[in-house]
This record gives structure tokens, sequence and C-alpha cells, in this order.
């Protein structure tokens, strides 16, 4: 297996997928949240797109040659979740401070808390969900094993 693309160029790919189905989700999220609360659709676009990102990130942002097997989706979803929490908070926060802010205020602060988050789940895919586990096994110490002499056998005649 070829190894995947450099931190530097693995970066770009993350905010080319991930800030473009973000910059979506900020669209969706305070559309859907007319018909519905606001962290109910934060929560369902969530879902949505981490699900859609955790697919982008495996084949093109870390190169894995694979799609994502469940133990990925699932570690993802981990993260998906503190970076959920982070959003939420930070606009329940806004609210409270101020009760009834603009549309651009409340995505102004949505984006922050998105990136802030972004850059935490990158460092989380990268050097746990997505790295290859081979690379780090084959670079540790090898082990000796004793191994025992195998007594001589004699021809009796």
């Amino acid at each position: 297996m070829k190894p995947g693309p450099g931190p530097l160029a693995s970066f770009i790919r993350f905010v080319a997928c991930g800030g473009g189905i973000g910059i979506l989700s900020s669209l969706a999220v305070p559309l859907l949240a007319a018909l519905m609360p606001w962290a109910v659709s934060n929560a369902l676009i969530t879902v949505a797109s981490t699900v859609l990102c955790t697919e982008l990130h495996a084949l093109f942002t870390f190169g894995t040659g694979r799609r994502p097997g469940w133990r990925e989706h699932w570690q993802s979803a981990g993260s998906a979740t503190a970076a959920y929490a982070a959003t939420s908070a930070a606009v329940l926060i806004l609210h409270t401070v101020q009760p009834s802010p603009s549309m651009l205020t409340e995505q102004l602060v949505y984006l922050s808390a998105s990136a802030l988050a972004g850059i935490g789940r990158f460092l989380v895919l990268r050097l746990f969900v997505f790295t290859d586990r081979t690379t780090r096994t084959a670079t540790s110490t090898p082990v000796a094993i004793p191994v025992r002499p195998t007594p001589a056998f004699s021809a009796a005649a």
C-alpha cells in the first residue's frame, strides 16, 4: 500500500472536503431550524455530513485506498460528537448573551466554532482514525525469540 499524502496535503484536502461540506451544512442548519429546534437541526445535519465526510476523508483526504469500515465511522462519529457539542455550546452561549442575534451573527459564531472543532477533528482523524496501523507496527523494535537447539540424532548401526 502506498503511503498517503503528507500532513500539509492532507490538511488542504481536509479543509476542501470538510470545509465545503461544513459550509453547505451551515446553510442547511438554519433552514431546517425554521421547522424544528436549532439543536435538533444541527444534530441531523451533523450526522449526515459526518457520514459523507468520513467517506471522503478515507478515500481522498488521507488516501487510505479503501472505504472506511465501522471502526473508522464510529471514531469519526466520536470526534463529530465533540464538534457538535462545541458548535451547539457556542450558539447557545450566543443566544444567552444576545437573545435575538441576526442570522449573520449566528453564522459567524457557528462557523468560528466549526473551524476550531475542525482543527481538532483533523488531528484526531490523521493521528488516530486513518493512520496506517501496519506502518506503526513495522517500525517497532523486533523482539528476539530464543530458540532451543534440536538434539542431534545419531544413527545406530
